[in-house]
């Protein structure tokens, strides 16, 4: 293998690197938007007729009166449906459940990665060595 195609190589590495740690960025988060989530749900029983601070949207709330424990919940495609809150934790569980392989999955194709560099790293260095003779 010659030099070009060793550096040509690595920096493709490289880019599937940065973007399978960028997808594990973003799995991580949404595991924790949702496990949040999950738990400000464990908040909500038990306080109908309370008051409560609901989000607007991005740092805004306002001060609201919990008229029910039913949830309408988007379920995909725009679709919504009421759940309660445990059915709605246990969609939640499922979601986080989901993440958490496609997590591990990630993990192994950047292990899957790294294994490849060393390949390459070793291969590099034997080349140089026999070049040396």
């Amino acid at each position: 293998m010659s030099k070009e195609e060793i550096i040509m190589k690595w920096s493709m590495l490289e880019q599937q690197v940065q973007q399978v740690q960028q997808q594990l960025q973003l799995v991580e988060q949404n595991i924790t938007e949702l496990t949040s989530l999950n738990f400000g749900l464990e908040e909500l029983k038990g306080s109908k007729d309370k008051e409560i601070l609901a989000p607007l949207g991005r740092g805004i709330f306002v001060k609201t009166k919990l008229l029910s424990e039913e949830l309408t919940v988007d379920i995909g495609s725009k679709t919504f449906v009421k759940k309660n809150i445990e059915k709605t934790k246990k969609l939640i569980e499922e979601q986080i459940e989901k993440l958490e392989e496609i997590r591990e999955q990630l993990a192994l194709s950047l292990n899957e990665i790294n294994e490849e560099a060393s390949r390459l790293i070793e291969e590099a260095q034997k080349e140089e060595f026999n070049k040396k003779k």
